[in-house]
């Protein structure tokens, strides 16, 4: 399955060490997915569903 984490995140944040967090909405299991890459911006170094993210209001 392509959850499209690179493609139009919901938010991306650039930590203090340099790695990228990303959060996509998943449809099929109605949650947030939090994707942390490396400083590349490819590597996956951690994945998980985040219970306590809140998409900001537009």
């Amino acid at each position: 399955m392509d959850i499209g984490y690179n493609q139009k995140p919901v938010k991306t944040e650039v930590q203090s060490d340099g790695r990228i967090r990303k959060w996509k909405f998943i449809e099929e299991v109605g949650r947030y997915l939090r994707v942390i890459l490396l400083e590349d911006g490819e590597t996956v170094h951690n994945a998980f569903f985040d219970r306590n993210f809140k998409e900001e209001e537009k």
